[in-house]
């Protein structure tokens, strides 16, 4: 059979059927380099690895923007997004995000600010049931709408808004239709924001998000129109509040022998691990796509130019010839061992300054490792409740959100 051509079984159902078990069962099936499959009707080959990582990542190989589909970009990432780009676009518009997503002040202020909102917010979860999901999506949202310079009127509603834009992406039906609306309604709300601010009706704090993004100009030099604008406030917002999920993963991982005690330590290196740990154990982010540019050979097998590549994100986080134990959640094992850049993938991987790799991770480690110490200190009780995580749903999370109740007492504070 000629490896380079299309196989006849499409995999779609399969996909949404089984989730992110799909791509590591068709790896573990089938003795090639690669896996070939079709998806929505395209040629579609999977690769996993870290030398997998910088062939994708490599712009001579793989085209990031055209490969997105329609439905991701209109719930997800928003049409005319940086995610769309490739080349000089992508680079010059990628470097508004590093500006504003990396380095330790950037970083070390929006942590500040959202563990401010944490600490004002654990003063009232003795006195109800609390969802973490919930909890900490608004936590969230109050705290990174601050940091950008965007005032809030219902952080509830925006939360919940910037919840369904993630948890809708990646399937039909119901939640699709939800993030979309979500989308509508949030780009209009941040366009007409950008739109106030350039006539001079509102202010936008020096410094801020808001600020640099109202006056970024691309590499063509123009401004970017209001709903470009809107649609990168929410590539700000929107992937921190996200980090939700891995802070109620973070309760479900507290239940694991010994974690809550060794985090209760005044110990920022094992926070940073269990972090680390958290994203690499945790199910997130499936598989990315792209799609090659020209006539490609991976390891001896060949693929055709126009072909859809997968980079199989949960696979290579949880394969066995990578990581000991992988089915076992050990933050000792990143404890004097950062991992390296294109072996821990739960965001993409290679180098954010000149690729697709998402500029916020910085962000989201120091978040988890500094809300997770705060959370293994707080005295609370876990009711029965389903905490079963589907690997079939996409994104997977907590069924019941994870409830406490928390015990009334003083909230220790951690360090910052």
């Amino acid at each position: 059979m000629n490896q380079s051509r299309p196989p006849i079984a499409d995999s779609s159902l399969a996909l949404l059927a089984k989730g992110y078990t799909w791509l590591p069962d068709r790896r573990r099936r089938t003795a090639a380099q690669l896996v070939r499959t079709r998806l929505m009707g395209q040629h579609a080959v999977a690769l996993h690895g870290p030398e997998a990582v910088r062939f994708f990542y490599d712009e001579r190989h793989v085209e990031r923007g055209s490969a997105l589909p329609g439905p991701v970009l209109s719930t997800l990432f928003g049409h005319g997004a940086v995610h769309t780009l490739d080349g000089p676009a992508h680079r010059g518009r990628k470097e508004l995000f590093l500006s504003l997503l990396t380095g330790p002040q950037a970083v070390a202020e929006l942590v500040d600010t959202v563990t401010q909102v944490w600490d004002e917010a654990v003063e009232s979860w003795s006195e109800r049931p609390v969802v973490l999901f919930d909890e900490a999506s608004r936590i969230l949202t109050e705290g990174v709408c601050r940091w950008v310079g965007v005032p809030l009127d219902d952080a509830d509603a925006t939360a919940r808004d910037m919840v369904a834009m993630v948890d809708g992406f990646a399937t039909p039906g119901p939640r699709h239709w939800r993030a979309r609306r979500a989308r509508t309604r949030s780009e209009a709300w941040l366009a007409a924001l950008v739109e106030e601010v350039r006539a001079g009706g509102a202010t936008a704090p020096a410094g801020s998000a808001l600020d640099a993004i109202v006056r970024h100009r691309d590499v063509d030099g123009g401004l970017l129109d209001p709903h470009t604008a809107a649609v990168e406030l929410l590539n700000v917002i929107r992937p921190t509040v996200a980090v939700c999920w891995f802070v109620s993963y973070a309760g479900h991982a507290l239940r694991t022998p010994g974690v809550k005690e060794r985090l209760r330590e005044d110990d920022p290196a094992y926070a940073v691990a269990f972090a680390h740990e958290l994203r690499r154990f945790y199910p997130f982010a499936p598989f990315l796509g792209g799609r090659a540019v020209t006539d490609l050979e991976w390891r001896g097998e060949p693929i055709p130019s126009g072909t859809m590549i997968l980079l199989d994100l949960y696979g290579q986080n949880h394969d066995p010839g990578l990581w000991e134990e992988p089915y076992a959640f050990a933050p000792q094992r990143f404890v004097g061992r950062p991992p390296h850049r294109d072996e821990l993938v739960p965001q993409g991987g290679a180098d954010p300054a000149t690729g697709h790799r998402c500029p916020g991770e910085d962000i989201t480690v120091a978040l988890l490792a500094a809300l997770g110490p705060r959370l293994a200190r707080l005295e609370y009780d876990v009711p029965e409740q389903d905490l079963r995580i589907p690997l079939n749903r996409m994104p997977a999370r907590v069924r019941s959100g994870f409830v406490i109740h928390a015990v009334p007492t003083r909230v220790p504070t951690a360090a910052h």
